[in-house]
Parts: C-alpha cells; sequence; structure tokens
C-alpha cells in the first residue's frame, strides 16, 4: 500500500519564517528553553547522525548533544545566536553552553514528512506527530513530540 511520495519542506537560507508554515492553521508560537548542552565543533567535513537523518556538517558547524543524548547540527553562522557558553568554556570552543529563549514557529504534522535543510544536500525524515520547527532565520527542523516538550514553551 503506497500512499505516494512525503510534503517535503525546503529550508530557504533566507531571514524571516517561512510562508508556508505561518500561514498553516495548525502553527505555533513557542520559545526554547534555557537547558545545558554539550557542544564540539566540526574540524572537517563529516556527517552527524541525528534522530531524523544524515547531516552534513562543514568545519566550524556546531554538533550538538541535547538533554536526550540526541545530536544535531547548527552551522556556525546560527549558532552564536541560539546558544551562549557557560564558563568557563570560552564562545566558540567545546564544551557546555546553554540554549537562548529563542522564539519559533511550529506545526504538529499529522503524516510523515521530510525536510530539506539549507545546505541542500541534508535531508530529515520526520513521522505523524512530530513538530515541524521553523527557526525564524530561514532554517527548519524536526523535533520529536518528547524532546519538543522538554525543550520549547508554548507561547502563543
Amino acid at each position: 500500500m503506497s500512499s505516494g511520495p512525503v510534503p517535503l519542506f525546503r529550508s530557504s537560507a533566507t531571514p524571516g519564517f517561512s510562508s508556508l508554515v505561518s500561514a498553516d492553521p495548525r502553527r505555533i508560537f513557542a520559545r526554547k528553553l534555557v537547558r545545558e548542552i554539550q557542544v564540539r565543533f566540526a574540524e572537517v567535513l563529516c556527517t552527524v547522525k541525528t534522530n531524523e537523518g544524515l547531516v552534513q556538517a562543514r568545519p566550524g558547524d556546531a554538533i550538538i548533544t541535547g538533554i536526550a543524548g540526541e545530536h544535531w547540527r547548527v552551522s556556525r553562522s546560527h549558532f552564536a545566536r541560539r546558544y551562549q557558553p557557560v564558563p568557563p568554556t570560552v564562545a566558540g570552543e567545546a564544551g557546555r553552553y546553554v540554549s537562548l529563549p529563542n522564539r519559533i514557529m511550529a506545526v504538529r504534522m499529522s503524516e510523515p514528512f521530510e525536510v530539506l535543510l539549507a545546505d541542500g544536500v541534508s535531508r530529515l525524515s520526520g513521522a505523524a506527530g512530530d513538530w515541524l520547527v521553523d527557526y525564524g532565520d530561514g532554517s527548519l527542523g524536526i523535533v520529536s513530540p518528547a524532546i519538543f516538550a522538554t525543550t520549547y514553551e508554548i507561547v502563543g
């Protein structure tokens, strides 16, 4: 039984929220909770195994380990706006960081879907019930319900 291709959402790499996400009547606004995470920075081009798929990391990109042991990549250009070092960690060096309470837009998806990241190569796969997250900076992501519940608060 084939249900056809799954919807594909493309990160635009352009600042601002996606019109597809902002126009969805199911969309909500949420704020990232301040949570401590472990960060290392890619020294060479590599692949990061996330819960949602394989993601390419370029030199300088942050590779993050979250509170549930999950991994994800944040491009160097977006990292400083989303995370702050916890002393004695120095900005730009591996160590402990906290997430900043940035506002995001999200839609809880009712069917499987995919996200093509701004690098044009990395593709994430989401399941029904997962959140499509729009970070407002041209990047999209997928967050499971359990991780969303512990890392975001809905604000509207």
